[in-house]
């Protein structure tokens, strides 16, 4: 992941500077901006970003603004930075695409591990044969084998399926999983979620117990073998 481009936007250039040594150190690139005009301009000037460090709180126009933007064009890796620790403001930022969302004050260390840990994940997505336990999903092909043996999966089970299998032991919340299953602009009730969870499970047999209920927030995919 080194030369990777970072785009960090906070309107206090303490705090980017703070992050920016950080990234730096593990060898990636950055880029700042002060504002979400700015940020905006950095982002359509700038071919190849890999992941958006974005402030909530700025002059001119604010995180969720740029998001909203942002998200209209790509689908580029966005990491919330903010004061606030309300779960309503949680809630909004992962309707909007967030992919994680840390508040301030944050051990700078945690947050570049973060960083990584998004990067990884965004690059497993472009692989095209994803193995978990026994179940193999061929992206192109658009199958799932469990043990061999090919499943009968429908459009959004199989897209439910890999988003799993792409974010292993990772708790997802019922929003987050909408975002970006259901895309992001998908506001239709979240119990649609649990049904298809159901449904899927039922198709992997006993390959369906590494779908983890988190009670109160979501799901968890996790091999247990």
């Amino acid at each position: 992941m080194e030369g990777l481009k970072i785009l960090v936007v906070d309107d206090e250039a303490r705090m980017r500077k703070l992050v920016r040594d950080f990234l730096s150190i593990k060898g990636f690139s950055v880029v700042e901006a002060a504002d979400g005009e700015e940020a905006l301009d950095r982002f359509f000037e700038q071919k190849d970003i890999a992941l958006v460090l974005l402030d909530v709180m700025m002059p001119k126009l604010d995180g969720w603004e740029v998001l909203k933007t942002i998200r209209k064009y790509s689908q580029i890796p966005v990491l919330m930075l903010t004061a606030r620790g309300e779960e309503s403001d949680e809630l909004q930022g992962f309707r909007l695409g967030v992919d994680e969302y840390i508040s301030k004050p944050f051990s700078p260390k945690i947050l570049v591990a973060r960083v990584e840990a998004i990067l990884r994940r965004s690059s497993a997505v472009s692989q095209d044969i994803l193995r978990a336990g026994g179940i193999e999903i061929d992206k192109t092909a658009h199958q799932v084998m469990v043990d061999g043996a090919p499943v009968d999966l429908s459009y959004k089970e199989f897209e439910l399926m890999t988003y799993f299998a792409e974010n292993q032991g990772i708790a997802l919340s019922r929003e987050k999983i909408l975002n970006n299953v259901w895309n992001y602009d998908y506001f239709g009730d979240a119990r649609t979620i649990d049904t298809h969870v159901k449904k899927l499970r039922s198709k992997l047999g006993a390959k369906g117990e590494y779908i983890k209920t988190i009670w109160g927030m979501g799901y968890k995919f996790e091999v247990t073998e």
